[in-house]
C-alpha cells in the first residue's frame, strides 16, 4: 500500500511539473516586439553609478537602460543585451564598487568562477585576486567542461581587452576549490564574489550554508556578493535536491536572518521582479541569446537575484 501510495505521490508530482511548464511555454510563445524593448539599450554611461544598489536585488529589465549598466557592460568587454548573466556581472561590480572596495591592494576571492570576466578586471584595479573553480576532474564528472563553463586554470580567465596580461599576471591567482568544502586556510579577504554557482551544490542549504562559510574568509567589514538562481512562481513549491535548485523569497530572508544572529550585516532585498515587456517573457530551452531575463526550470519561471552582506566585527 505503501509502495502504491508513493507512485501517485511521484505521478501527481510530474503531472503538476507538466501543467506548470505548458502554462510557461504558453506564455514563452508571444515574445514581445523587439521595438518595444531593444531600443533602450545603449552605451552611454561613462562611469559607475554612485548608489544603483542600496539593496539586494531582482534581475528586471529596467536596469539594462540605466547609463552605468552601458559602462559596466563595455568595461567588461561584454556585449549589452538582455541577458540575466551579464545582469549577474553588472550587479556583483556596482555593488562592490559602490561600496569602496575595488581598489589598489584590495583582496578579492572568486568562487565556481567559470570562464567570467569579473577576476580580470578586478585585477586591472590592482585588486589581488584568488579565483577558483572544481578541480578539473570533479567539474568533467559534473558536466562542466562539455558546457564550458569551467575554468581549466588561469589561463582561461585572462581577459586581454579587459586587463593587460603583464598585470593579470601580477595580480591573479588560480586554485581549485569545493564550494562545498572551502578550506579553512582562505582568510583575510577584502571581498568575496559568486555568479550563479550556488545552486549547483546539491541543496537549497547547501548553498544557503556555502554563502555563511564565505563570510569566515573576509576580514571584519568585508563584503560578500553573490548571485543566484531566484524563483519568481512560487515562495513554496520549488526545486531541491536536483543538480540545479531554486531559491525561494522564504529560503533568502532565512538566511539573512541566519547571518544577522552571528552578528554580521545582511543588506535587505528588493524583490520587485520588474514590470516591463522583458520581465513578463519566459525563456523556455533552448534558452536565446537575448532576451533571456527570466526562464523555465522545472515548470518555475526564474531569474537572478544578488544578494549583499558584510562581516561583522
Amino acid at each position: 500500500m505503501k509502495a502504491m501510495d508513493a507512485k501517485i505521490d511521484r505521478i501527481e508530482a510530474q503531472l503538476a511539473v507538466h501543467a506548470r511548464e505548458t502554462r510557461l511555454l504558453l506564455a514563452a510563445l508571444s515574445t514581445p516586439e523587439r521595438e518595444l524593448w531593444h531600443k533602450a539599450l545603449a552605451l552611454t554611461g561613462k562611469a559607475p553609478a554612485t548608489r544603483a544598489f542600496p539593496t539586494g536585488a531582482v534581475c528586471r529589465q529596467s536596469d539594462f537602460s540605466q547609463p552605468y549598466f552601458g559602462y559596466w557592460t563595455e568595461r567588461l568587454g561584454e556585449s549589452l543585451r538582455y541577458h540575466r548573466k551579464l545582469w549577474e556581472f553588472v550587479f556583483i561590480c556596482q555593488a562592490l564598487w559602490e561600496r569602496g572596495v575595488i581598489a589598489e591592494g584590495r583582496r578579492g576571492l572568486g568562487f565556481g568562477v567559470g570562464v567570467e570576466p569579473l577576476a580580470a578586471f578586478f585585477a586591472s584595479q590592482e585588486c589581488r585576486i584568488l579565483a577558483t573553480d572544481l578541480a578539473a576532474e570533479e567539474a568533467f564528472e559534473t558536466g562542466w567542461i562539455e558546457t564550458n563553463q569551467h575554468a581549466a586554470g588561469k589561463a582561461a580567465l585572462r581577459k586581454p581587452g579587459v586587463c593587460p596580461d603583464e598585470v593579470f599576471d601580477r595580480n591573479v591567482e588560480f586554485r581549485p576549490c569545493d564550494m562545498n568544502n572551502v578550506p579553512e586556510e582562505f582568510v583575510d579577504f577584502d571581498f568575496c564574489w559568486s555568479a550563479c554557482a550556488l545552486e549547483h551544490l546539491g541543496s537549497i542549504e547547501h548553498g544557503l550554508a556555502f554563502i555563511e562559510r564565505s563570510l569566515d574568509c573576509l576580514k571584519p567589514g568585508g563584503w560578500a556578493v553573490h548571485t543566484t538562481e531566484y524563483n519568481v512562481s512560487s515562495d513554496f513549491l520549488t526545486v531541491d535536491h536536483e543538480a540545479t535548485v531554486l531559491f525561494r523569497k522564504r529560503d533568502i530572508e532565512e538566511l539573512l536572518q541566519r547571518v544577522r544572529a552571528k552578528g554580521h550585516n545582511a543588506i535587505a532585498m528588493n524583490y520587485d521582479a520588474g514590470d516591463g515587456p522583458i520581465d513578463h517573457f519566459v525563456d523556455v530551452p533552448p534558452y536565446r541569446e537575448e532576451p533571456h531575463l527570466k526562464m523555465a526550470l522545472a515548470g518555475f519561471s526564474a531569474t537572478s537575484v544578488g544578494i549583499l552582506i558584510q562581516r561583522g566585527s
